[in-house]
């Protein structure tokens, strides 16, 4: 019974992960738990294992030792196909990589994969303008609906990490893996990304690695910091932000971690 308490409440867990690169232990024991329709958050000084975490989540890198279960199912051996297939989908893997196509077009990428008719440019243009609607809707919901007929290399930054999130929206994931969302973006970029986050986590599960410390604070639910590969601490950011160890790991207070990751 326990059991299925479990995989009723986690929708991803590893057990004792571990990553060993030739002697360099990048991941070290660690035991996730990710509540089925929760934002978490990976945190942690730079190199911490945060971005190996996501490598080995996604089959990018296969473990050293320990497992991995979505949604109570051992995927530890699967490859990275298989595990987008059950609903666990990383931005990167299906983000605007066509720059000379429409805004409109590169969603309707996205959901030609969510049909089964991926990459099929030759099909007709009938056949895939019966995608419009749904496009337009997922770019309706990011707030690219005016950009549609844009072609994507000219997009503003921040709005092409909103496009990389309808993309990923297409496939209609259970779970979203984002990697660094707001890096690289202005202020006003980075509050627009964050609320969009937000909006559509509602009836699935975030996991995000995230350095802005305002993001974090005020989106995820549950925070899980990594410090040279292990988990250093895990809670709400009123908890983790009040941890000694954690303040030390980041050499400063909680404020001067905010500071530093606006820097």
């Amino acid at each position: 019974m326990g059991s299925n308490l479990g995989m009723h409440q986690y929708i991803l867990e590893t057990k004792h992960l571990i990553k060993d690169f030739n002697g360099f232990v990048a991941v070290n024991d660690v035991s996730l738990q990710v509540k089925k329709g929760s934002i978490h958050s990976l945190i942690g000084p730079n190199g911490a294992g945060k971005t190996t975490c996501f490598n080995l989540l996604t089959k990018f890198v296969a473990p050293t030792s320990g497992r991995i279960l979505f949604q109570g199912t051992d995927i530890t051996h699967e490859k990275p196909s298989q595990v987008a297939h059950r609903g666990m989908t990383r931005s990167f893997q299906i983000s605007a990589v066509f720059p000379q196509l429409t805004v409109l077009e590169n969603v309707r990428i996205g959901l030609q994969r969510a049909t089964g008719l991926s990459f099929h440019f030759w099909r007709s243009d009938k056949t895939l303008d019966a995608l419009n609607p749904k496009a337009i809707s997922l770019l309706d919901q990011v707030g690219l609906a005016d950009f549609a007929q844009e072609y994507t290399a000219s997009l503003p930054y921040g709005r092409k990490r909103a496009l990389e999130i309808a993309t990923t929206l297409a496939m209609d994931p259970l779970m979203m893996l984002l990697d660094e969302p707001t890096q690289g973006m202005g202020h006003e970029d980075v509050e627009r990304i964050t609320a969009l986050i937000k909006k559509v986590s509602a009836g699935r599960t975030v996991l995000m690695v995230e350095h802005n410390m305002n993001v974090v604070a005020s989106i995820a639910d549950t925070i899980t910091v990594l410090a040279r590969g292990t988990i250093l601490a895990e809670g709400t950011y009123a908890e983790v932000s009040r941890n000694e160890a954690v303040m030390q790991a980041y050499m400063g207070t909680a404020a001067g971690t905010t500071e530093k990751a606006q820097q």
